[in-house]
């Protein structure tokens, strides 16, 4: 089959304006969502990533790129018996299987961007199990790292 030029022109033109309403369409499909992020934590450009990333990980057993989007030093199971200190990315895998247990993965695996919790502690996965949060690097909190802040096993509390 032989299309014309001009044809090819107007299919080209029709594409790239279709094209970013439905990415757009896409980006804008939780402004709810993205208005509490951009709020509280930070880009939601960025915050997705960081969530989309996170997911991922944990769904391949990556404990590197877990590792890599947790900020440091964190407290795992905070306020517990079962507290581990992990100050490192290398600690932090070095543990994985102890940090991110098959409750926490599945916690991370089956949130729904469309039905986090944002406030101004960050976006909570689950019942809290995990928090993605801002991170400030300056004293005028103008430049964020969006990064996991909490992990915390809430399997079996009360709710």
């Amino acid at each position: 089959m032989k299309i014309r030029p001009g044809l090819t022109h107007l299919i080209v033109f029709a594409g790239i304006l279709v094209l970013p309403a439905a990415i757009a369409g896409a980006q804008d499909s939780h402004p709810d969502v993205d208005k509490s992020i951009s709020n509280n934590v930070g880009d939601p450009a960025k915050f997705q990533a960081v969530f989309t990333g996170l997911k991922q990980a944990v769904q391949q057993h990556d404990a590197s790129s877990v590792a890599a989007l947790v900020s440091y030093p964190i407290t795992i199971n905070p306020r517990t018996k079962q507290a581990i200190s992990v100050r490192t990315s290398q600690t932090f895998i070095a543990r994985y299987d102890q940090i991110v247990t098959p409750h926490i993965a599945d916690v991370i695996e089956k949130q729904k961007y469309e039905d986090l919790f944002v406030n101004d502690q960050g976006a909570m996965l689950g019942s809290g199990e995990v928090w993605i949060a801002g991170i400030c690097k300056d004293k005028a909190c103008k430049q964020v790292d969006i990064k996991v802040r909490t992990i915390q096993n809430t399997a079996g509390k009360s709710k």
